[in-house]
């Protein structure tokens, strides 16, 4: 054995790293070996198939090209096995569709989901190659910018899908209604997204509303509201959440008048405190707190009485801001304990446009509205993907059926109580 004294030297553009090629052989070998578990699976599934001479109907032959698959580790290379149906009846020829590794497929998901966020951040299209070269090795393929520009094609091609869909099988059981404000740096004004989510009789959250305009008024809620409407949302949301943005408020008792409305306390609590002295704000946050964290409806109307026996005189302007919306601000107690957390705030909305927020002010906005739009609509579905099912969520089909609750605890009906005694 001899030792060389020669160093390789790292090309300019190219990287060294040791774990990252470990990493990428060990995933080339497991999914080599997935995907060739996965022609096993179907050949054995249809072992029965027999042709009349007594041979095997189904039968490996061979492989495909060999490929690269762009992952976040870089490209691993694979070569997907092929199936053939020896029968001689065409019509009925059975096919083999590859999951792990679909037809034609060049990227992962995962990567996929990475491009609408670069790009909302401010990468332009023939910028991609250099800014992911970093991560994903020098040559980076398939990312070129003429591929990044059929990717924006295909996302406006999803949007408009998504928006045709139709809603008559759903139904949503709460709505979170929020509009969110982006400047897009070729605009003079500020672009407000429209966004309801919706939670399932399942516990599930969903988008199932979002259109772009210029400002949140009843005429562009209602807009939305009747779209929704129209594509077979016949079930009104049980509960509406939003903030006190008079226009979606409006617009949900024209579209939906048998709908609940519950005020975000959030948004409730930061404009009551914007009405106080900034060396007060701290102490009377606690008192709101302890408003609408109180256990039961009577609780949190005492913590409201303490509250505007302390502050009413001095502070009337914020005072009547919360009692103004009292009803709405207290509707949560009648509905289940366990769904409190989700539905006392917009937060559903919040959390998820909270890094929206964050990209677009640091990148200085998408450069148009329409680009805006269609980036925003990209990292909300990829969101949604992550979304937490709403705790309690057996308790979602007795709301349906109209079972009662109160200070989120489910009342028998007479007959029910009579016969636990």
């Amino acid at each position: 054995m001899t030792n060389s004294t020669v160093t390789p030297l790292v090309q300019p553009g190219a990287f060294s790293d040791l774990l990252t090629e470990v990493l990428r052989s060990g995933a080339q070998r497991l999914l080599a070996h997935a995907v060739e578990a996965e022609v096993s699976v179907f050949i054995d599934a249809h072992a029965c198939e027999r042709l009349d001479d007594g041979r095997a109907r189904m039968v490996r032959h061979g492989h495909l090209p060999e490929r690269d698959i762009q992952t976040g580790i870089g490209a691993v290379r694979v070569q997907q096995p092929r199936v053939r149906d020896r029968g001689e009846d065409s019509s009925a020829r059975i096919h083999f569709s590859p999951s792990i590794l679909p037809k034609h497929a060049r990227r992962t998901k995962s990567l996929d989901a990475v491009l609408p966020i670069l790009y909302l951040k401010g990468i332009s299209s023939g910028s991609f190659q250099d800014a992911l070269s970093a991560l994903l090795g020098p040559e980076a393929p398939n990312l070129s910018s003429d591929t990044i520009l059929r990717l924006r094609k295909s996302w406006e091609e999803d949007l408009a899908h998504w928006r045709a869909r139709d809603l008559s099988a759903r139904r949503y059981v709460y709505i979170w209604a929020d509009g969110i404000y982006f400047q897009a740096r070729m605009e003079d004004q500020s672009q407000c997204m429209l966004v309801i989510i919706g939670a399932t009789p399942e516990g599930r959250k969903e988008l199932i509303g979002f259109t772009s305009g210029y400002r949140e008024s009843t005429q562009s809620w209602s807009e939305l509201l009747v779209d929704l409407k129209a594509r077979g949302l016949a079930h009104p949301p049980l509960l509406a959440i939003g903030d006190g943005a008079l226009g979606f408020w409006s617009a949900l008792g024209k579209v939906f008048p048998t709908t609940r409305q519950q005020r975000c306390w959030v948004h409730k609590t930061a404009n009551i405190l914007n009405d106080l002295p900034k060396a007060m704000q701290a102490r009377v946050k606690a008192d709101l707190h302890n408003i609408w964290m109180a256990e039961s409806r009577l609780d949190a109307e005492k913590a409201l009485s303490v509250f505007l026996q302390k502050y009413q005189a001095k502070y009337p302007k914020a005072a009547e801001r919360l009692t103004r919306d009292k009803d709405e601000l207290l509707a949560f107690y009648d509905f289940p304990a366990e769904h409190w957390t989700h539905i006392r705030t917009t937060n559903p909305i919040e959390s998820t446009f909270a890094t929206v927020r964050h990209r677009t002010k640091r990148s200085k906005g998408c450069l148009s509205m329409k680009t805006m739009e269609l980036m925003v609509f990209k990292v909300i579905k990829e969101a949604e993907k992550t979304w937490l099912r709403l705790r309690g969520k057996n308790q979602l089909p007795k709301l349906i059926t109209g079972v009662k609750f109160n200070d989120g605890i489910e009342q028998l009906n007479q007959n029910n109580q009579n016969a636990a005694r």
